[in-house]
């Protein structure tokens, strides 16, 4: 295989200020696309990935910011995204709150807040960025789901993110299928727990949560030209532990 190679291509991942979604946007920046980096609140993380960015080979990266569950809000986004760098080609859906709470405990404000940033922003963002793919016959979509969603494994605890990232794999598999003529491949990137987590398990597979390296040569794979007959797959990134709970 050879090394990812996105010169040309624009490139938006969603959330990616910090964590894993800056994470994802340096390696798109490291392949040679133009970055858009993307936030709600963080301004000055995204300014700082901003400058990595240019510095990592994406010399025009831009941050650009909105609320992903407010359709009027993502068609502003990628109105700015197309004036400055051209019709999106890469989209990767990282953004989506958790509420690592019992379910009872969790107001209902949250739990809306948690399925719309992890599901309806995954749908919004996917739906807007379709079309010029489609026009283009080019193009890569990576959500990021969580492990165990589709054994729909969960818990009491953060529930409405588990419902949500089983709806994201759902909704993976059904636009893949119908996307499968239009040169576009929609896949799934699923960790279990990442390093910049502020929630953790008892125990850690193979001694240690999963690095954003990890989920990022899991992605980078999904949007090379080998990877171009792969869609609507899903690579679970947990060290083992599904296995184990099945």
């Amino acid at each position: 295989m050879t090394d990812l190679d996105l010169s040309g291509r624009v490139a938006l991942v969603t959330g990616s200020a910090k964590g894993l979604g800056a994470s994802l946007a340096l390696a798109c920046a490291e392949a040679g696309a133009r970055v858009a980096v993307h936030y709600y609140s963080s301004d000055a993380e995204a300014a700082a990935t901003v400058q990595e960015a240019r510095e990592r080979g994406a010399p025009d990266a831009i941050a650009v910011q909105g609320d992903v569950t407010d359709p009027d809000a993502v068609d502003a986004l990628f109105d700015e995204i197309e004036a400055e760098l051209g019709a999106v080609d890469v989209l990767v859906n990282n953004v989506g709150d958790f509420a690592p709470q019992h379910w009872e405990a969790i107001d209902f404000g949250t739990w809306t807040r948690v399925l719309e940033t992890n599901l309806n922003g995954t749908y919004l963002c996917t739906k807007r960025a379709l079309p010029a793919m489609r026009e283009a016959e080019w193009g890569r979509v990576v959500n990021v789901g969580y492990a165990g969603s589709e054994k729909a494994l969960t818990h009491p605890k953060n529930l409405p993110y588990f419902i949500a990232k089983t709806g994201v794999i759902m909704f993976t598999r059904a636009v893949a299928a119908d996307t499968m003529d239009d040169g576009i491949t929609v896949n799934a990137v699923s960790p279990y727990v990442v390093e910049s987590s502020d929630e953790f398990p008892d125990e850690a597979p193979r001694g240690r949560w999963a690095k954003f390296d990890d989920v990022r040569n899991a992605m980078t794979f999904f949007l090379t030209d080998e990877a171009g007959y792969i869609s609507g797959e899903n690579v679970e990134i947990d060290g083992g532990w599904l296995p184990e709970r099945l």
